[in-house]
């Protein structure tokens, strides 16, 4: 009988929980604050709680850390030394004589950008060199916006830096072999679904107005040499290729990025440029790590729960990997507003407790979460730099949402899809 009100308890939380975050209460202080609920209600030992929920997750975690860290770093140097932006201003040279092909160059630079690029800061940088290209050639803010913040979501399958977070749930996955296959698969799957959408809406740009964005955000850059160009892949293919932990591969690039551009041609001016890009780096996810800390409690939370869990969700979950998989595409916009099925929302909560419960393998979860997370982080309106794109370009939320959502709800069923075919036999 105790196990069955714990249990009903626990449920009511997880539910009180979801609407706190729907209603936009604070992630860091909601993590932190259902950890010791949990313990609570669980009627988890107080020793148990200070080493298994508090202790032993955040400590775990910290070398997970040390790659965002670095990807964080190469993110900034790539933006800093001018690669980034001189990649995006290779796009105006298409301009107005193809459009339709500029905007598809503009989609799959910024997917190139952000394959290891993170973070509000690096989209500011190359959003305000990006949406004026587009918004130039013909493009409505209707679909420029949508299609650029798509192109930042599709490459977050393959970004460390992203991927390190969701691996908070699952650390037993790692980022390599079959994973990698399936993220450069998933990201082209939205890939051709941005291109799909702009080629829907091809008489449209054909016939657009030139639209202007009057703002002093436009920003001064570096131009490097093309052969800088390659940089960004630089990780991804040390890993894929020669099984490079991230880390080596992470530094190597930033190390080739300081030779290509010249930032080592002076010890003081190298010193100098190193100090400023780890500093922001380090700024720019200050406020990420403090989130994971309190995730990671929460999991640790759902874990010594799991007696308590287990049943319930034997019992609600469909047993058929495929028949979930399908579920989760159909229940993608959940994931919007941080809701249930957005890993870094309320769906924290559900990666936590199906993680505890081992129903399912964390290689299938994992992938199995984060495309319906990923649909949130490409199109929501809570992810920041959606928020600020929005702004920038004044495009209104209701025409927003209109036109992305479709386009991601779909993607989201054929990658969940994907995500059976590679995880789930």
């Amino acid at each position: 009988m105790t196990n069955i009100i714990i249990s009903i308890l626990l449920l009511l939380t997880f539910v009180g929980f979801i609407y706190y975050i729907v209603k936009g209460g604070n992630l860091v202080i909601g993590f932190f604050i259902m950890a010791l609920l949990w313990s609570v209600i669980g009627l988890i030992p107080f020793n148990v709680v200070i080493q298994d929920v508090i202790a032993k997750p955040a400590l775990n975690y910290g070398p997970t850390i040390i790659y965002i860290v670095f990807g964080s770093w190469f993110g900034r140097v790539l933006v800093d030394s001018g690669i980034a932006g001189s990649i995006s201003a290779q796009t105006e040279k298409v301009g107005r004589k193809a459009p339709i092909l500029a905007a598809i160059l503009v989609v799959l630079v910024t997917a190139l950008i952000f394959s290891s690029a993170y973070g509000v800061g690096s989209v500011i940088a190359i959003g305000v060199i990006l949406i004026p290209i587009l918004l130039s050639i013909g493009v409505p803010k209707k679909v420029a916006i949508p299609a650029f913040t798509m192109a930042i979501g599709a490459p977050m399958y393959i970004n460390v830096v992203l991927f390190n977070q969701i691996k908070a749930f699952f650390p037993s996955v790692n980022f390599s072999g079959n994973y990698l296959v399936f993220g450069l698969t998933a990201m082209s799957v939205q890939l051709i679904g941005v291109i799909i959408f702009i080629l829907v809406h091809s008489k449209s740009i054909k016939n657009g107005k030139i639209e202007t964005i009057a703002t002093n955000d436009q920003v001064a850059f570096k131009r490097t040499h093309p052969v800088t160009f390659i940089v960004p892949i630089i990780p991804v293919a040390l890993n894929m290729f020669f099984h490079w932990d991230a880390i080596p591969a992470l530094l190597l690039a930033t190390i080739i990025a300081l030779l290509l551009t010249g930032q080592m041609k002076s010890y003081t001016g190298l010193v100098a440029f190193i100090n400023k890009t780890v500093s922001q780096a380090i700024n720019d996810i200050s406020g990420l790590i403090i989130f994971l800390m309190a995730l990671v409690m929460f999991a640790g939370a759902a874990t010594v729960n799991v007696p308590h869990f287990k049943g319930i969700i034997e019992v609600i979950l469909p047993h058929s990997p495929l028949v979930l998989a399908i579920a989760v595409g159909i229940l993608a916009p959940l994931a919007l507003f941080r809701g249930p099925l957005h890993v870094w929302g309320a769906g924290a909560a559900t990666a936590a407790v199906l993680a505890a419960t081992g129903t399912f393998p964390p290689i299938f979860l994992l992938p199995l979460l984060y495309t319906a997370s990923i649909m949130a982080v490409s199109i929501d309106l809570t992810q920041s730099w959606n928020t600020w794109a929005l702004t920038y370009s004044k495009l209104e939320t209701k025409e927003y949402l209109k036109m992305g959502i479709p386009v991601m709800w779909a993607v989201s069923i054929v990658n969940e899809l994907l995500v059976f075919a590679f995880f789930g036999h």
